[in-house]
């Protein structure tokens, strides 16, 4: 295999779709260095892992010797990406935005090589334009155009409203790409449009457009819809070490390995090896999600705290243990889904249904199934899943 065929091995590794793929392959053998590009919106003070998908690919990017470029959208982030949203995006206060952006890049840098990573805020071209330069790229596309967005088509034959401005935002993501006349842009698979308009951008500036790479959307904690604060299904990189390394531990066998492509350092031969060896029954897929468990929790808080997170998920949660801090708490539910939320052991009662038809509630050690069984007076333990527990009062 020749260098360049395994440098776009390890970089279609896990990825959803690169556009397009002949072009990149070129871009690879002219042996220059190429300008990666990734832009984020500072719209929340931390990210999750479903972040970190994407700056893993970065770094393989760094690795093979590249540049990246981590553009801040503190201009964009004011206007709000509308991708897969059905109503109009809250304006963030500029302070926010700013603060946001303090800890989104000393997070990235988790992951990120800091010596070979530039960090641009994108205000600093897209406040230049003023309002010429904004209507001369607002003229480069069409409302036509612009409702071929599954999302803004959805809204308007909805009848939700869609502000002007939102139609700005995938032209200043496009923008940026001719400002910093990137090589290679990277976004999820729910960024398409706005990825594709920072080729056409550039083609109508006499730029070589840039190829575009999509990674797919991890999936949450939930095993159904993509990992998100909103949905209470993620994994946030600054969270204890004990909470994410439980956090990893509970996901499903299946959803590891999309975890282990999407997450993991190691390279694609030692991953298809640990599939292997759990499949043939020569190693417990436990085992395998421990070793997953502790690359993360080290890549965020390092060898020693990963050490004890794996020795406390053992003898907490393998032998059977309860733990000692758990929290106590007191109610006065009538139902168990009510008594359940109240305790703070599910967000909802829906969520404390589903894990009552998954038998993943027990009261003293007894599996619960029936919402409808009687809630009993007094003081017990309840667990939902493998790590949620509290000692309830009921009065």
């Amino acid at each position: 295999m020749s260098d360049i065929e395994s440098a776009l091995r390890e970089i279609a590794r896990g990825a959803e779709e690169i556009i397009p793929l002949e072009e990149l392959k070129k871009k690879l053998e002219s042996g220059r260095t190429l300008t990666i590009k990734l832009g984020m919106d500072p719209t929340a003070p931390d990210i999750h892992l479903g972040h970190t998908v994407i700056l893993n690919k970065l770094r393989t990017f760094q690795k093979l010797g590249h540049k990246v470029v981590l553009i801040i959208g503190d201009f964009t982030a004011a206007i709000g990406d509308p991708s897969g949203k059905n109503a109009t995006r809250p304006e963030l206060p500029r302070e926010q935005i700013i603060e946001n952006a303090k800890t989104y890049a000393e997070q990235a840098f988790k992951i990120l090589d800091k010596e070979k990573t530039e960090i641009r805020y994108n205000s600093e071209w897209c406040e230049k334009l003023g309002a010429a330069g904004t209507i001369k790229l607002a003229s480069k596309l069409t409302v036509a155009r612009m409702l071929e967005r599954d999302d803004f088509s959805k809204r308007f034959s909805s009848k939700q409203p869609i502000a002007i401005h939102e139609f700005l935002y995938p032209l200043f993501q496009g923008y940026d790409s001719v400002a910093i006349k990137s090589d290679v842009e990277l976004g999820g698979t729910d960024q398409k449009f706005n990825l594709l308009m920072g080729r056409e951008l550039q083609k109508d500036a006499n730029m070589e457009p840039q190829c575009v790479l999509m990674m797919p959307l991890l999936v949450g904690l939930d095993g159904v819809v993509k990992m998100s604060k909103s949905k209470h299904n993620y994994i946030g990189v600054t969270e204890e070490p004990k909470e994410m390394f439980g956090k990893i531990m509970s996901i499903s066998d299946d959803l590891m390995w999309s975890y282990y492509d999407l997450l993991s350092f190691k390279n694609v031969d030692e991953i298809k090896a640990l599939k292997e060896k759990c499949l043939s029954g020569q190693m417990n897929p436990r085992d395998a999600k421990i070793e997953l468990g502790r690359e993360i929790v080290e890549r965020y808080h390092g060898e020693q705290k990963a050490n004890e997170a794996v020795e406390g998920f053992k003898s907490q949660f393998a032998k059977g243990v309860i733990p000692d801090d758990i929290a106590e708490v007191s109610v006065s539910s009538k139902t168990i889904p009510n008594l359940l939320k109240d305790a703070g052991l599910c967000e909802s009662t829906s969520e404390a249904m589903r894990m009552l038809k998954q038998s993943a509630v027990k009261c003293d050690g007894k599996v619960i199934t029936d919402k409808n069984a009687p809630v009993e007076a007094g003081t017990h333990v309840w667990q939902v899943g493998k790590r949620r527990f509290a000692k309830v009062t009921v009065a």
